[in-house]
């Protein structure tokens, strides 16, 4: 069965950065705008949210219990039964007017995550590595939305999206040091089908990228940039995807209102809301950090 359905109509301004705890079998995500992490679990379709008082970019689980967090003022452990934050390092104290955006684990449990311009109107984001020794390093500089990461499988390969370039880059990966090298274009987008957000990957190494403006999310072969399927949404800005549930089937995906004027909200009311595809290839599953 492949359908799409709502399953949260959580109205939120910038629904963003979907991870799934294959522990707890409950999917993370953010309102980036309101500053809220939601924790949602399909067993009961309840959505719980923890309110912070800062930008969120994104968060994922740590190995063991508690999770990592990239906020708008740096890198933080939370602790999801209190909320209560604790600092580990902001490497961009000095540049107020940037955010942290996107953000995930790599298989040897770095947590990785981007930056960009809180207006998105400056090329001065950078992508950063938090590694397990709780080193921050950075990765890439000079970008405009630093914002969906994957990996392939067999992590022979870094993928990487700075939205307004409006392509996906390929990176050879070094899994033991990190080392990422010999970028290449591999996707590009058309400016009709909206601007690449975030991404994901499943088990045959293909890549579901959310469409910002395009109302969708696209199936796509990195090794010949070729688009194979689509899955169109009720909204106009779908920002992220990942994959979930017992078999990995279940591909949520997180929309936003931010950006639509009043007959846009008419348009597609259900803008903001958390849905899930059923897709008929497994996902890669989400990794955790390894703190």
């Amino acid at each position: 069965m492949t359908e799409l359905e709502l399953k949260v109509d959580a109205k939120a301004v910038l629904g963003e950065g979907p991870c799934w705890d294959e522990d707890r079998q409950q999917l993370y995500w953010v309102d980036i705008i309101q500053k809220t992490i939601h924790f949602y679990r399909p067993e009961t379709n309840e959505d719980r949210e923890i309110q912070l008082d800062q930008l969120i970019g994104a968060v994922a689980p740590i190995k063991g219990g508690g999770m990592v967090t990239a906020l708008e003022n740096g890198f933080f452990f939370l602790d999801e039964a209190t909320g209560k934050l604790e600092p580990i390092f902001n490497p961009e104290r000095n540049i107020s007017n940037n955010r942290f955006n996107d953000g995930k684990c790599d298989a040897a449990g770095r947590f990785w995550a981007g930056t960009m311009v809180k207006s998105g109107s400056a090329q001065q984001g950078a992508l950063y590595c938090l590694t397990p020794g709780l080193k921050v390093e950075t990765k890439l500089k000079d970008l405009g939305i630093s914002n969906g990461l994957a990996w392939s499988p067999d992590n022979r390969y870094f993928y990487f999206i700075d939205t307004p370039t409006e392509k996906v880059l390929q990176f050879d990966y070094q899994l033991d040091t990190g080392e990422i090298s010999n970028s290449k274009e591999i996707i590009s987008f058309k400016s009709e089908e909206g601007m690449p957000d975030g991404m994901t990957i499943d088990e045959e190494g293909m890549l579901w990228i959310a469409h910002w403006g395009g109302g969708r999310v696209s199936r796509w072969d990195p090794a010949s940039g070729k688009k194979l399927t689509e899955v169109v949404l009720p909204v106009k800005n779908v920002t992220s995807c990942t994959f979930g549930g017992k078999d990995l089937r279940d591909l949520y995906i997180t929309t936003a209102r931010q950006g639509l004027d009043e007959a846009e909200m008419e348009q597609y009311p259900h803008s903001g809301g958390l849905f899930c595809y059923k897709t008929e290839v497994k996902g890669m599953p989400a990794y955790t950090f390894n703190g």
